[in-house]
């Protein structure tokens, strides 16, 4: 009886993610460098309750604010702190402007837009600068020739590292998709145009065109360079979109929507797609970090986002005239450079062998 009960229920077989998730996990590389995004992730959108000066949260004159929030977005940082003459010196002017106020700061009193002085935290020295300022217990990572501390740089620095690095390749991917779609699934003059167009597009150096759009503009922001990236890096996204959506044209579930009315829209996004994407995972995770790296590499040679916006590059920029002496400056931003393309890399190389069958290793 137990056996014909076990007949008409057969176990559910695991699906294609499924599958792809559990071969992942065996490439050990792969599933640390995973890990260690995902930590970058976490530093990146907790940035300011890690290191900075304004309060997490507090009370002053009656009612609850969140100054940290700043750092993210000026605008969201109330103005009543500037009106009082609080801002920015939060840890010595709270209590001084209001007695019953209270605050919550971030784990590391240090900031990444400007030298942390003398009593700016009561009974607390300042930042040392230039050669002096190397690690220590207060500076972790040392201070730059002006006193800014590294450690915040390179914490508030992540959220430009990991914000260039996926919205720009969102953008690259949400073009790519699109023209490889179109091009692959209706073919003829649709497909020659698109497909002259990839290749004109692959002819732009990256690089070379950023630096030309960045002469025009006289504020660069990290949205300018999201965009200018995400704008010329889909084309090999595209590409294998196309050649993913010629094969499964044909296929017999696309014939199938084709007879019962569906429209074209609806067989390329919501039929086709979810069965060419596995394919599409692997560039996504080399641009991603080869955008951080194109980042890293502008705000080096003085191209990338405007002052004061902390950034990898630009520490290692800081550093270049005096290696010797302040070692600290190339040092760390540098190794979290060559930590974090590494891990994208290595990510795209586990996403590769757990979605293509041809690359699948023997588990056996």
């Amino acid at each position: 009886m137990t056996t014909a009960v076990a007949t008409l229920n057969p176990p559910k077989s695991p699906g294609f993610w499924s599958e792809a998730w559990v071969r992942f996990r065996r490439h050990r590389l792969s599933t640390l460098a995973l890990a260690y995004v995902t930590l970058l992730a976490v530093v990146a959108i907790t940035a300011p309750a890690i290191v900075g000066t304004k309060p997490i949260i507090c009370k002053f004159q009656g009612s609850i604010y969140f100054p940290a929030l700043g750092y993210y977005n000026a605008g969201w940082e109330n103005p009543v702190f500037r009106t009082a003459g609080v801002y920015p010196d939060y840890a010595r002017e709270l209590k001084n402007v209001d007695p019953d106020s209270w605050a919550v700061y971030p784990l590391v009193f240090q900031d990444p837009y400007h030298r942390i002085r003398k009593d700016e935290r009561p009974g607390h020295p300042g930042n040392p600068w230039g050669v002096e300022g190397g690690p220590s217990l207060r500076n972790f990572f040392g201070t730059t020739n002006i006193g800014f501390d590294v450690f915040a740089q390179m914490v508030h620095g992540t959220q430009i590292a990991m914000s260039v690095g996926f919205v720009s390749m969102g953008i690259a991917a949400a073009i790519g998709i699109f023209v490889g779609a179109l091009a692959g699934y209706f073919g003829g003059w649709t497909d020659m145009l698109l497909s002259r167009l990839i290749e004109v597009v692959m002819c732009i150096p990256t690089l070379v065109l950023i630096l030309v759009l960045v002469a025009f503009l006289d504020n660069v922001t990290n949205w300018h360079l999201m965009a200018v990236i995400g704008c010329v890096r889909w084309t090999s996204i595209a590409r294998l979109v196309r050649a993913e959506f010629i094969k499964l044209k044909e296929m017999e579930f696309v014939t199938a929507a084709r007879a019962v009315g569906a429209s074209p829209g609806r067989i390329m996004f919501r039929h086709m797609l979810r069965n060419a994407l596995a394919p599409v995972l692997v560039p996504v995770s080399f641009g991603i970090a080869s955008a951080i790296l194109i980042e890293a590499s502008l705000s080096f040679l003085g191209f990338g986002a405007s002052p004061p916006n902390p950034s990898w590059g630009s520490l290692l920029q800081a550093g270049q005239n005096d290696i010797e002496n302040m070692w600290w400056l190339i040092v760390f931003p540098g190794l979290a450079i060559f930590l974090t393309v590494l891990a994208f890399n290595l990510i795209g190389e586990g996403l590769q062998e757990a979605t293509d069958p041809r690359l699948r290793q023997d588990s056996h």
